[in-house]
Formats: structure tokens, sequence, C-alpha cells
């Protein structure tokens, strides 16, 4: 399967999908798996475009990935062109190689071979595809899974093709996600001049108390799967710009990665609590991202470690850590769901890159994992 992969790989990278515009790609992967015999069946919504492939019937087994990438920044910085797809030193260069063109190559070719080597296989084989995962992911998995669930066609396992061995490949599987919220909050005042403030009212000054226990809080203490729920002020902003103007309003944006620990109603009670409690005059939109979820060890975790540990010699670390991906709107549906690719040390960086032979070994493990999980449906 090697070389299919590698120059799946390379036809992909060669597509400069920048989110959520896929520039064919879906197309590319459709053409193959149609020629294998999967059904195929497009599902726009808004300027993302979704592909949900499957074959034969029964208990799903899928791959989820998605063909859209981040910007390149600075094309001048890097050593060769990103959407090329140059090999070098037996590493694939290219914006996606491993985030996450490189193991969505890798997931169907593997899929097609399987269908190819066993047409009368067990339960269904499905691919999950969408252009829209690197920026809002509003319009991309997460409407495919409400789609799937109102027509009651259900996933009941499914591996997730994102970058996740850190050091050397299989060392590390996930098999959950922290939850992530965020909070855009506007902190009010009265604007006047700096030489006059008993005639104005200074929300940074005000805001001050709040944002030492905001920031200092300790929300729990993490659990056996997950680590403490952590909070981050990612931006912040006020005054007019000029240096004798008291500001009028602060503006605040602040994340929380939050834990099973907690959860969503809690953590919009407690910061409601904190700002009545400073008698600041407010105004808060939440949005969240995601719920957290686990996948705990069973049919899918045990397999996928016991694959990893025969290829591999490696015996691979569960994990929760790390951002959010497209699992967390496939775990809800009851799903077991893991996440398993090439490592992510590249990855959104200059010079992205994965070592060619990690995508073969990609392909087989995917390969494996499917036959071991359909030979013998719940």
């Amino acid at each position: 399967m090697k070389n299919q992969i590698i120059n799946l790989a390379q036809a992909l990278i060669q597509r400069p999908s920048i989110s959520p515009d896929d520039q064919g790609c879906q197309q590319l992967i459709a053409e193959r798996l149609q020629a294998v015999g999967f059904k195929l069946e497009w599902l726009p919504f808004g300027d993302t475009l979704n592909l949900w492939a499957t074959h034969g019937e029964g208990q799903c087994f899928a791959f989820a990935g998605h063909t859209d990438v981040v910007p390149v920044g600075d094309e001048k910085q890097w050593l060769y062109p990103p959407f090329e797809g140059r090999i070098v030193d037996n590493m694939l260069y290219g914006r996606g190689a491993a985030d996450m063109k490189g193991s969505l190559a890798a997931m169907v070719v593997a899929a097609e071979t399987f269908v190819r080597n066993n047409p009368n296989h067990k339960g269904k084989v499905a691919l999950l595809i969408t252009s829209d995962e690197e920026t809002s992911a509003k319009d991309g998995t997460v409407k495919v899974v409400e789609t799937l669930v109102q027509r009651q066609e259900p996933i009941h396992y499914c591996v997730v093709g994102e970058p996740s061995s850190s050091k050397q490949l299989g060392d590390v599987i996930k098999n959950g996600r922290r939850g992530s919220i965020t909070a855009d909050l506007y902190i009010e005042g009265i604007q006047g001049h700096v030489a006059y403030p008993h005639l104005a009212e200074n929300p940074v000054h005000k805001a001050l108390p709040f944002l030492a226990e905001l920031t200092h809080y300790q929300w729990d203490q993490g659990n056996e799967f997950f680590p403490s729920t952590s909070l981050q002020i990612a931006n912040i902003k006020a005054g007019t710009g000029s240096n004798n103007v008291i500001p009028g309003e602060l503006f605040m944006q602040f994340n929380l990665r939050y834990c099973t620990e907690v959860n969503d109603d809690l953590i919009k009670q407690k910061v409601a609590e904190m700002l009545e409690k400073y008698g600041l005059k407010y105004r808060i939109s939440w949005h969240l991202s995601g719920k957290p979820f686990l996948t705990a060890k069973g049919k899918l975790v045990d397999t996928a470690v016991k694959v990893l540990q025969k290829m591999t010699q490696i015996t691979p670390r569960l994990d929760t850590g790390g951002g959010t991906s497209d699992a967390r709107f496939i775990a809800p549906m009851g799903a077991e769901v893991i996440e398993f690719g090439p490592l992510n040390a590249t990855i959104h960086k200059v010079n992205e890159c994965v070592d060619i032979d990690d995508l073969a070994t990609c392909g087989e493990v995917y390969y494996a994992i499917l036959a071991d999980v359909l030979a013998e449906p719940n």
C-alpha cells in the first residue's frame, strides 16, 4: 500500500485546500472509493463540502478526516513549495502532510484495500471527510453527524486520523479530549479624561480583582483520565489608543479547556458569581466548541493498542491532552472513538513534513484495526 498512500498524499497536498475550500480533494478520493464499490453521499453545508462514503451494512466502522489545511504563512520561509509535495530524505513536505492529508491518504487506501480484499465483509465500512475542521468547524463533521442521527444511522467505531504521535509513531493514542468553551466578556465603564478620574469610571481598574480571581481559581484537580481544567486569557483590549483618555469599555476573551469534573453550566455560573461579587457592569456571550469525551478501554482501544504493539513494538500511551478535533462531534453518538496518526511535531508550522515510512505504517495499522474490529462485530 505504501506507493498508493504516498502518491495519493502528494496529490492531495498539491491541491491548495485552505479551509474551507476543498479544491477537488474529496472528488479525487470519491472516485477511488466508488471504483471499489463504495456508495457516495455528498453532504454540502454552506461553503463546506462533506463526503459520507459507505460499503456494506451492519455495525459501522468509520474513518474520519479533513481535507482542509491552515494557511502556509510566508512561503519564502519554506524549504520547498508548500503545495508541491516534494519528498526529500524520506520526508514528504507540504502543508497538510502531517495534518492531515498524509493520514487521510493512508485511511483511504486502507479502506479501499480492505474492501477489495474482503468484498463480502461483515459490518459497514465508512469514511466521513470534511473541508471544515481547521477553522469554524460549523458546517463540517458536526452537520454530517446531525444528519446521520436524524435518520438513525449510527457510527459504532471511529478512527480519526489526527496526528497523535509525539516522539515516535505509535507512542500516543488519543482516547478522549477536554471540553472547550470560550467567553467574550465586555466590562462597562465611563469614558473620560485621565486628568479627571473622578468624572469617569475605568473598567480596567474595576476589573483587576475579578481578573486576579478568575486566573487563579482552581476549577478541579483533574482525574485519572484528564488533566485539571485550565483557563487562559486569549485577547484583551481597552482604550482609544490615546494616552489621555480613560477607556469606556474593557473587552476580554478567555478560553477554558475543561475535564469531566466540571461542566459548561457550572463554569458559566461560577464566572457570573465572580462578576457579581465585584459589582461589575458586564455583558457576556459563550461559545461551546465541544464537551469533554472519553473512550474507555474496550473493543476499539484494546484493538488499537494490540495492533500498534505488534507493528511498532511500542505500547502506546492513552492520552486526552491537546486541543479539540472532530472526534468531539462523533463521540456523543455513542461511538467508540480514538485518534491515531503520524507525528505532530511540524503541524501548522513552516516546513510541515511527515516520514513516508510512517505513513505506510499508518496505512497498515488502519487496515489491521478495521479488519480486527469488523471480524467479530458485537
